[in-house]
């Protein structure tokens, strides 16, 4: 199948995007890889009259950096991230997590900010970035603003972002030295979507945070798992993890609460032995 025909607009800059996004409203959609807009709208699962392209806005792909953040663009590619061709404020977490994603050619078009504003429950940056604590910068008609990752996710392909806003980058705190994490993800084949994804995190100051993804819904942190994944105890881990699921509610399928417990134990693992 092929998408219904639309317009395409490439605007110069982040302001006139945002002006072409608030004119025409629901009728129109940013695109700038568009590794998994264009098949969905092939597939007629989505469509919209208007592309706005803003693969080519500078101010997307900027790189800024200081004493206790790294802030990326949102145009950033999985590449580039894979490739280390920017600067990593996760030890060498979000390049793992890039290298897993799909398949190169995919991530030489796809991009983090592309990701995260399509919200797909078994996306992989959604995850990370909610285990890393960032934050989502954003810029629409009535100016720049930033929300926390946690609380940016709210259901199924559904943010906290508004119809005429663009996330413009990711602003994502420096993990100590000392920190240790671990990943863990369960997919049908290689390159597939997740049935599961765990991200964890071990901080030298005795915290730990987890964050699941492949939920019916969108990517949660575990906030008693990841106490138990700072204890380093195994058997309460387990414990708290199939509580926590039980609580959501969103996983009655015994296969894929299974898979949960398996990416969050193994993710555990890696960062205990790391």
């Amino acid at each position: 199948m092929k998408p219904a025909a639309v317009d395409y607009v490439r605007p110069a800059d982040l302001a006139a995007a945002c002006s072409l996004l608030a004119e025409a409203g629901d009728a129109a959609m940013p695109v700038s890889g568009g590794q998994s807009l264009i098949p969905m709208m092939s597939l007629r699962l989505t469509g919209f009259e208007t592309l706005v392209d803003i693969s080519r806005i500078a101010a997307l792909k900027r790189t800024e950096t200081d004493a206790t953040h790294v802030v990326i663009g949102a145009a950033t590619t999985h590449a580039a991230i894979e490739d280390g061709a920017i600067p990593d404020p996760s030890h060498g977490l979000m390049a793992r997590i890039a290298g897993r994603i799909a398949y190169r050619a995919v991530r030489n078009l796809g991009t983090i900010g592309g990701s995260v504003a399509l919200a797909d429950p078994a996306a992989d940056w959604p995850c990370c970035l909610l285990a890393l604590g960032a934050d989502i910068l954003l810029a629409g008609p009535d100016g720049a603003r930033t929300l926390p990752a946690d609380g940016f996710f709210l259901g199924p392909y559904e943010t906290a972002r508004a119809p005429a806003e663009i996330i413009t980058g990711f602003r994502i705190p420096r993990l100590a030295e000392g920190a240790r994490w671990g990943t863990s993800k369960v997919a049908r084949k290689s390159g597939a979507f997740s049935d599961s994804l765990a991200v964890a995190i071990l901080l030298p100051d005795g915290g730990g945070r987890i964050a699941l993804t492949g939920t019916s819904s969108h990517p949660r942190l575990l906030p008693a798992a990841g106490a138990a994944l700072a204890a380093r105890d195994s058997a309460a881990l387990r414990a708290t993890v199939k509580a926590e699921l039980a609580a959501l509610g969103e996983d009655a399928d015994p296969y894929r609460a299974r898979c949960h417990l398996a990416t969050v134990t193994r993710a555990a693992e890696e960062a205990w032995s790391a």
